[in-house]
């Protein structure tokens, strides 16, 4: 089986080949991913919400991060693993950027996600000094929920456009090796992604990203709320295992 590194996620882009990640939370999920070979995984910070219970992903801390992180790991053999970085563990300082991106580099990380545009450069910029490999998040910022009021397209108006877009010009110079757009207007997702020579990948930005993300659950229909807009479902599967379930304890229970 194939080991996908960074220059093989690079090399995407120069081949112009789209390419598809995908979200993963634990060690099933993973070793599916894996037997699969998707290139990359990101161990999103959305199992606050998917593995945690939480409303939104700003709660999940480190240690549960790391718990999840450790899993994924133990179930992949093939895909570039990229960790996310949880709110409040990169932005008070650069110190503390980098000892919690090295905690995840130790666990087994391959590389780690900050959000944040010029706001975050300093960190990024001290994360790759330290030889951690960095991927970039711009656009809608769910660890900003309260900052955004909400989730929200960004970059609508020209002048929010040009910031995304300075702002990706910004990360790719401090050291990105790629960069996640997420709730970005497909027309200024495909400027970026024309304008940067690292990998952009879209989650509701539109098809002109040079690979996708989706979150694992929301693929696979597994929640029992309605996905969100951006979602690729291709199954409902809260429906059959509920249905399964049922039927298992109505037998048990003839006995």
């Amino acid at each position: 089986m194939k080991k996908y590194y960074i220059q093989d996620i690079q090399d995407f882009k120069t081949r112009k080949k789209p390419f598809a990640t995908i979200t993963a939370y634990d060690y099933t999920s993973s070793a599916i991913c894996s037997a699969l070979e998707f290139p990359l995984v990101l161990v999103g910070d959305s199992a606050s919400m998917v593995m945690f219970g939480y409303d939104n992903t700003t709660p999940v801390a480190m240690n549960e991060m790391l718990l999840v992180l450790k899993a994924v790991v133990r179930g992949n053999d093939a895909a570039l693993i990229v960790a996310d970085m949880p709110f409040l563990s990169y932005q008070p300082s650069k110190r503390d950027a980098v000892h919690n991106a090295g905690r995840f580099i130790k666990a087994g990380a391959n590389a780690v996600k900050l959000e944040g545009g010029r706001e975050v450069a300093t960190k990024i910029e001290a994360l790759v000094k330290s030889g951690i490999p960095v991927m970039g998040h711009i656009g809608l910022l769910p660890q900003s929920i309260n900052a955004m009021s909400g989730y929200k397209i960004q970059g609508k108006t020209k002048d929010k456009a040009m910031t995304l877009i300075d702002d990706a010009l910004l990360l790719e110079k401090m050291g990105i090796f790629s960069l996640v757009l997420e709730g970005v207007p497909a027309e200024v997702a495909e400027i970026i992604s024309n304008k940067v020579k690292i990998p952009t990948i879209g989650i509701g930005s539109g098809p002109n990203c040079d690979g996708q993300i989706q979150v694992f659950h929301d693929v696979l229909g597994l929640s029992s709320f309605p996905p969100p807009k951006h979602a690729m479902q291709y199954k409902n599967l809260n429906k059959e295992i509920t249905s399964a379930l049922q039927e298992y304890k109505s037998d048990i229970e003839k006995f």
